[in-house]
């Protein structure tokens, strides 16, 4: 299945079918009872979401929205737990899914707990690179939610993006 930029994967609170992202970039988004939405979460290639749902089925704990086009294979939700009761091999492949996302995780965690703002950023786009190639970071997510992933306020991006830009010049 293709998603364009800004289409919805599936919803949170719903209940439904896993996916593997072949190409492209996920962003995974929790709405609050305030109306309020965090950006929690961007899925890369090869990843199989959502994750809290690999091995027994739950709600979708958040909204799945491509970033750019993507190229999603659907995993209905029976075959894939059934698959699982047949073939106890399949749970290591899962393991190791799990494994590379902590790790994964593990460099956004060195990119909250820089001290400088700017070392942040710096960290986020160099992340970023690996995934999103020649777009600026800026053409894949907003301000605001740049400042979500990396633990900053959306001012503070756009003045540090300023001053890059003012650099680069």
């Amino acid at each position: 299945m293709k998603l364009h930029k800004g289409e919805i994967l599936f919803r949170q609170g719903e209940r439904g079918s896993l996916f593997k992202l072949h190409s492209g970039l996920l962003k995974i988004v929790r709405s609050h009872e305030d109306g309020n939405t965090t950006l929690v979460n961007i899925i890369v290639p090869g990843e199989t979401i959502p994750h809290h749902s690999l091995i027994s089925p739950s709600a979708y704990y958040a909204t799945a929205i491509a970033l750019v086009t993507s190229e999603v294979e659907v995993l209905p939700a029976e075959p894939w737990y059934e698959d699982l009761e047949r073939n106890p091999d399949h749970f290591r492949t899962i393991a190791r899914q799990l494994q590379e996302k902590l790790r994964m995780m593990q460099q956004r965690i060195d990119q909250l707990t820089a001290v400088a703002p700017a070392a942040k950023l710096l960290k986020m786009e160099a992340w970023f690179q690996t995934y999103i190639g020649t777009l600026k970071l800026t053409d894949v997510l907003t301000q605001e939610e740049i400042g979500q992933f990396i633990g900053l306020r959306r001012e503070t991006v756009n003045r540090l993006l300023r001053e890059k830009g003012r650099k680069s010049d």
